[in-house]
């Protein structure tokens, strides 16, 4: 059995204790962290690896960042989106136990009308075509991360409100489509799940409480895995944390 996780922890500078109790009751393969927010020099490599983890970043200040850990060291790492010029620190890759991984954090975009959506719309297809060569190379591939997309109207808690909005827009939701056209499956749309299954709940007006939510942090499997997959659940307990990050981790497990 393997298991791969996704977490976007919103600052690992504050959240660092709540990850590491986190991996030490869910002893995954390999979990990839989002929004770390930590410059390379400031990254808690020693904590980590006290902990019995080995790990990889790729960090800026203050901003974005991204982290993969796992149980045994990770090899080939690849960091951004290769052939896609991008200052910002989004993706990082890495073969743990013969499974491709590639952690990433999908670009906000802002508002419809913004140049940070033309900047998402860019990206996303930079990453299309680098994770059509990537599966080439790597047929056991998961891509997980926050993907800032909620792909159908079952993934959002007000499908009206949110109608064109940022992450419901029908060219975000294409694009994931497009994902899944290279051979992908979102692996929690295997099994049935309850209904107003979220990933993510604003921090105002008392969402998490309400339960007022997006799924907007996905885990996506190869064809080659896609028959491996016996379960994907999204982890709601950490949102109760005190100071917790806004999202939830998402695990996916694979018979071995």
């Amino acid at each position: 059995m393997k298991k791969f996780a996704t977490w976007n922890v919103n600052s690992l500078a504050v959240r660092l204790p709540q990850v590491l109790d986190w991996l030490a009751a869910h002893p995954v393969d390999a979990l990839v962290l989002q929004e770390t927010k930590l410059a390379d020099d400031k990254f808690p490599t020693a904590e980590i690896g006290a902990a019995g983890w080995q790990v990889q970043w790729f960090g800026q200040k203050t901003y974005n960042g991204v982290a993969l850990i796992s149980r045994e060291p990770a090899t080939d790492i690849v960091k951004n989106i290769t052939g896609f010029a991008d200052e910002q620190a989004r993706v990082i890759a890495g073969t743990v136990g013969g499974v491709r991984v590639i952690g990433g954090y999908f670009p906000n975009g802002q508002a419809p009308d913004s140049d940070k959506f033309t900047y998402k719309m860019n990206w996303l297809t930079g990453l299309r075509g680098w994770l059509a060569q990537e599966l080439a190379r790597h047929p056991e591939l998961v891509l997980m991360g926050d993907f800032n997309i909620a792909p159908e109207d079952r993934d959002v808690y007000d499908p009206v409100a949110w109608a064109g909005q940022i992450h419901c827009t029908p060219q975000e939701r294409e694009h994931f489509q497009q994902l899944l056209g290279l051979g992908l499956t979102d692996a929690f749309r295997l099994f049935e799940q309850p209904p107003k299954s979220w990933s993510w709940w604003d921090y105002r007006n008392l969402a998490f409480r309400k339960n007022q939510g997006l799924r907007i942090d996905h885990i996506l499997v190869s064809e080659a895995l896609k028959g491996r997959v016996t379960a994907c659940e999204i982890d709601k307990l950490p949102r109760k944390n005190e100071r917790p990050s806004d999202h939830a981790p998402v695990i996916v497990t694979l018979d071995a």
